[in-house]
């Protein structure tokens, strides 16, 4: 069980990056829909080669409306996703966005909790979910009490945290009758289609100078073939085994990945505030698990 546990909190330090590479790619003159339309095609032709060399794979699912959850998973878990917090990023600072978009475990615990009562919360659960959400609070204030509020940028960085709350809900049907890999790639493919409508009413196309910079292609890779491709793998994976609440509690430590990254690349100081905070992260998680751990075991 630990492992689980394990390469959990692995890809949330992963995804903790990314605000800073998607920052990155935001000032070298790319924009949200170039950001993630080349990270997809890049995941998607991954997978596409990895289902490949397999005997025997699937390409459509079982029946429609399995179909019609495959493409909720890749709009809520992809093209509206990533298009609604890169563009946050446009708006407000990178400290509201990741404390909006990292809250969405509360989300996802609440609505999981509702649609499913195998999955309802109970007390000590509830008790570490606002620990750790308190925790997170914390760490992306790092001890500077004032938000810059901004009602677009903030409210595009909600509805980031809703759709994957919404992708989390999704996920739990999809994940009883397919297997990850196939529903990996369909999430790839329904971003990627959904992404259509946009580009029919936005044609831009990246700067090529921005493209053909080395620091954008490495950006791009790895936001592609690491953070999108292994990552979700490994999520949807990670989900079968400890379940959707305990797992998406993992996002609280992606500010805490995020601090870090930004205080070695771009020299943004910690404080003590930081550490306090990543302390009650810590004791959130383990009593939200604790409590689950007690209720698998009953």
């Amino acid at each position: 069980m630990f492992k689980y546990h394990l390469v959990a909190f692995m890809v949330v330090a992963i995804w903790g990056t990314t605000f800073v590479s998607t920052k990155l790619l935001l000032l070298n003159g790319l924009s949200p829909a170039h950001i993630f339309t080349l990270r997809f095609i890049i995941a998607y032709v991954m997978l596409l080669g990895a289902s490949c060399f397999l005997p025997r794979h699937r390409w459509m699912s079982k029946n429609w409306k399995d179909e019609l959850i495959m493409l909720g998973l890749g709009v809520t878990g992809g093209s509206l996703y990533f298009m609604t917090e890169n563009a946050a990023m446009n708006y407000t600072t990178t400290t509201n966005t990741s404390l909006i978009v990292c809250l969405c475990p509360l989300f996802a615990s609440l609505l999981i909790s509702i649609c499913y009562k195998s999955e309802r919360l109970h007390g000590l659960q509830i008790v570490g979910s606002l620990l750790a959400a308190i925790g997170v609070t914390i760490v992306v204030l790092n001890g500077r009490f004032v938000l810059h509020l901004s009602p677009i940028g903030d409210a595009l960085a909600f509805a980031a945290c809703l759709c994957w709350a919404l992708y989390s809900l999704l996920l739990i049907p999809a994940s009883k009758h397919y297997d990850t890999l196939f529903i990996t790639r369909k999430v790839f493919a329904y971003g990627l289609l959904s992404m259509l409508p946009y580009y029919a009413i936005y044609p831009e196309m990246p700067p090529m100078e921005a493209l053909l910079r080395y620091d954008t292609i490495l950006q791009l890779l790895f936001l592609g073939c690491i953070a999108s491709t292994i990552c979700f793998l490994v999520w949807n994976w990670v989900i079968r085994r400890l379940g959707a609440i305990v797992t998406t509690n993992y996002v609280y430590f992606n500010p805490v990945v995020t601090i870090l990254c930004a205080w070695m690349v771009l020299n943004e100081r910690i404080t003590g505030w930081f550490l306090l905070g990543t302390v009650m992260i810590l004791a959130g998680m383990y009593l939200a698990d604790k409590k689950q751990k007690t209720s698998n075991n009953a």
